[in-house]
């Protein structure tokens, strides 16, 4: 069912909202980045119509949606400043499953905000929603997402062998999951008081966004 009521969700450093028109500009301005746009859907520079359409449909429609995307504004929580987007879509014949995906403006990349930002998400789909697996994929030659998706947990399930048409080429996709268990064992050193590693710390918040580095 989707969820209506939604207005944000708050990270350590990061909100995710829905988006505004205002975000229009900066939105564009990130995507149209071609080492961002490199490993995802769309070509550089990304149009500012498509942009316009994509915030004015977000708008209209509510997250965890069976079978539609949802596209979250990433902000910093201390400034405003939009810095990425991040995005889910429960699986339409079985919406106990969904798939999780992001981009990062180039500038905030490697800061950390990739970690609280798909922390916060997966935090929204597990302990918010009910999810019992949730799923992303990247282009192997993604080395930065792959580290990051094997760092919040993720388990790598398959590499499917030119398996998607993009940018002219056949490209392999790699992919990742994790659970609703795996999830809240993640979780546990701060339930039971344990001390906190940094590693630990990195899997508790989850790892930075399909994804772009």
């Amino acid at each position: 069912m989707a969820d209506d009521k939604f207005t944000e969700l708050k990270g350590k450093r990061v909100t995710l909202r829905r988006f505004i028109l205002a975000d229009l500009g900066p939105f564009v301005a990130y995507r149209s980045d071609p080492d961002v746009a490199r490993y995802q859907s769309w070509d550089a520079p990304y149009p500012l119509a498509h942009g316009e359409r994509l915030i004015r449909a977000m708008r209209r429609q509510h997250p965890d949606t069976p079978g539609q995307w949802f596209q979250f504004a990433v902000i910093l929580a201390a400034t405003g400043e939009l810095i990425s987007d991040c995005g889910a879509k429960s699986d339409a014949a079985d919406p106990r499953q969904a798939e999780v995906g992001y981009t990062i403006a180039k500038p905030r990349q490697g800061c950390g905000y990739g970690v609280d930002t798909v922390g916060t998400l997966l935090g929204y789909l597990f302990d918010g929603r009910g999810k019992h697996r949730v799923t992303a994929s990247c282009d192997p030659r993604n080395t930065g997402s792959i580290r990051l998706l094997e760092r919040i947990g993720m388990r790598r399930e398959g590499h499917l062998r030119e398996s998607v048409w993009f940018n002219g080429e056949w490209a392999d996709d790699l992919l990742f999951a994790m659970l609703a268990r795996e999830w809240l064992a993640s979780r546990d050193p701060l339930a039971s008081g344990a001390q906190v590693t940094g590693e630990t710390l990195v899997n508790l918040l989850g790892g930075q966004p399909k994804v772009s580095q």
